[in-house]
């Protein structure tokens, strides 16, 4: 078996150096890290215009590139050696990844293209993993209303948390772990920058008040799921 990166991926490489050479000099790294966003916009929208980055694990169907996560770790590395500053793993890893494997057609394509086209950040409020039963330790607490599912509870280092539009939320229902979306403006959020050990990634905690939500996917379905997303989120963290 060759392990070896095929041309289009040592080309993929090149590119993304060039770019971030040009768009992630240390003075700019050193000055993002230092404000409240933690990103250059005129440079998260040309990644997605110019070179397609943020829906390069996204199929063609919803906008974007339809690569797959070898290309997704090469662009990783190279941001990881240019210590770039964005929203690019909580958006372009975790929340495309925990969208994929919900299966769930309608919400794929109501925000996988935003998120490819560079309009739209998203996060995982990942939970953590109890590993004496191998199950997820959820915050929130989901109750369902005549007006539909709200969410109370609070999430602790979401990633990008405090800006992100849509805060996908794992959650236990009476069927096991479910995946629900919260818009970033919705009423009863409430979101607090924290301090993080890497300032060129911003984490929040998240509030949830009687805040509205959409199922994802079917109730009681995510878990398996989201032990992959887990999985990804590290590989990309790793490269």
């Amino acid at each position: 078996m060759d392990f070896a990166f095929s041309p289009e991926q040592e080309e993929l490489r090149r590119t993304v150096r060039q770019f971030l050479d040009k768009t992630s000099p240390e003075t700019d790294v050193s000055r993002l890290m230092a404000t409240e966003h933690g990103y250059d916009t005129d440079t998260w929208h040309r990644m997605a215009e110019e070179l397609g980055l943020l829906g390069l694990a996204i199929p063609e169907e919803y906008g974007g590139a339809g690569a797959g996560f070898t290309e997704l770790g090469i662009v990783a590395q190279e941001m990881g050696r240019a210590l770039f500053c964005g929203p690019f793993l909580g958006t372009a890893v975790l929340a495309t990844a925990a969208l994929l494997e919900s299966a769930d057609d309608a919400a794929q394509r109501r925000w996988l293209p935003a998120i490819a086209a560079g309009e739209l950040i998203a996060t995982l409020a990942l939970p953590g993993m109890l590993a004496a039963t191998d199950t997820w330790e959820v915050a929130a607490r989901p109750a369902q209303t005549r007006e539909g599912w709200v969410l109370d509870g609070t999430a602790g280092f979401v990633l990008d948390g405090h800006l992100a539009g849509l805060v996908l939320v794992p959650a236990a229902t009476s069927e096991g772990t479910s995946l629900f979306a919260v818009r970033g403006g919705a009423p009863g959020l409430a979101r607090t920058v924290l301090a993080a050990f890497d300032p060129t990634r911003k984490h929040a905690r998240l509030q949830f008040s009687a805040t509205p939500a959409t199922l994802i996917g079917a109730a009681g379905g995510t878990g398996p799921a989201l032990a992959h997303v887990f999985d990804l989120g590290c590989v990309a963290l790793a490269c």
